[in-house]
């Protein structure tokens, strides 16, 4: 097994190589525990913090996991936790295909371990559908709104691009993104899946464990409380700058719409709470939080992990409870569920009683 396909267990010629090794999963499962904690592994951190963790040295182990992983997820079956893989496993391999093509380096290992952009085309039957011009590349228009059907941003939006003959023009950087839905997609329309009474009996411990993570970050508990002085220092400081009508660059107008909508507020709602920006365009506003609510979309968005929230530059103000907590809806909960019913007092009544 190459470290290729371990770095890349997505593509095609991975899985060919596990089914060549003829690699019987419930032995594994049953006899392997450094491919089963390294599967487990997989799947808490995709949960946590958007990544797959540390990829171990050894080919065999690090290739092996993703499938267990897959398994671990399926037995689970839980869609938040579905999606929040898929795009984890797809965040790590565009951190490696980006890495992959800026690599200049003229002296290579013999084996191999990287990808080039005509590989990754040609492993999505892309090849036909993106060619390359002087200033950039054009994608033809039927897969462009295939891969960029889940991107949240307005220069996503067919509209706001240059169609000509059928074609999207695309930078460099955002064919790289649309590659990266591309693997996003290939995992997650394969979750979940039936398995095996015999491999589902192994693995009992680790499902329980993930189960009981996932119950921790409170990511499938319905709230309908909006109480913002109890919000997490990072969404409390994105809604005041809302608030103030300062421009919110993406991912912090994603982070604040998403969690917003995620403890029960209404798209009319949160469109009300951007009029006071000087640049307010309801349309826009509307379709954008209809995207990130799953109305207009075939997802329904969680907010950011506090990881996430870090790598944005949008975590500040930390406290003491966040240096505990690893998501801003586990935040949420927690200060929730730790503050007298006299303190909850949903802000929607408050401003409703103002007006």
């Amino acid at each position: 097994m190459q470290r290729l396909h371990a770095r890349y267990p997505f593509l095609e010629v991975a899985r060919e190589s596990v089914a060549a090794a003829a690699v019987d999963l419930a032995a594994v499962v049953e006899q392997d525990r450094d491919v089963v904690d390294r599967a487990a592994e997989r799947v808490h951190t995709a949960l946590e913090d958007g990544h797959t963790g540390e990829p171990r040295l050894d080919a065999r182990t690090e290739l092996l996991s993703y499938p267990v992983a897959r398994v671990l997820v399926s037995l689970v079956d839980e869609r938040v936790l579905v999606r929040r893989y898929a795009r984890a496993e797809a965040a790590t391999a565009y951190d490696r295909f980006t890495a992959d093509l800026a690599d200049t380096t003229e002296l290579k290992s013999v084996e191999t371990t990287g990808l080039d952009r005509e590989t990754l085309l040609a492993e999505f039957d892309l090849e036909s559908a993106v060619r390359e011009t002087d200033d950039g590349y054009r994608v033809d228009v039927g897969a462009y709104l295939t891969l960029a059907a889940d991107l949240w941003g307005d220069e996503w939006r067919l509209v706001n691009r240059a169609l000509a003959d059928g074609e999207v023009p695309v930078d460099e950087g955002e064919l790289l993104e649309l590659l990266r839905e591309a693997i996003r997609e290939r995992i997650e329309d394969g979750l979940p899946f039936e398995v095996p009474e015999a491999i589902a009996t192994a693995l009992e411990a680790e499902v329980e464990a993930i189960r009981d993570a996932l119950a921790d970050l409170d990511l499938t508990r319905e709230i309908d409380t909006v109480v913002p002085d109890l919000f997490p220092p990072c969404m409390k400081a994105l809604l005041d700058d809302v608030q103030k009508g300062e421009h919110l660059p993406h991912h912090s107008r994603f982070a604040i719409t998403s969690f917003l909508a995620s403890i029960g507020m209404g798209t009319d709602e949160i469109v009300d709470l951007y009029r006071v920006n000087s640049s307010f365009g309801e349309e826009m506003t509307r379709y954008q939080t209809d995207h990130i609510r799953g109305e207009t979309s075939p997802t329904e968005y969680s907010p950011p992990s506090c990881a996430t929230m870090q790598s944005y530059g949008d975590c500040v103000n930390k406290d003491d409870l966040c240096e505990r907590i690893p998501h801003p809806m586990a935040y949420y909960e927690r200060r929730l569920d730790d503050a007298d019913d006299d303190d909850l007092e949903d802000w929607r009544e408050a401003r409703a009683d103002d007006d």
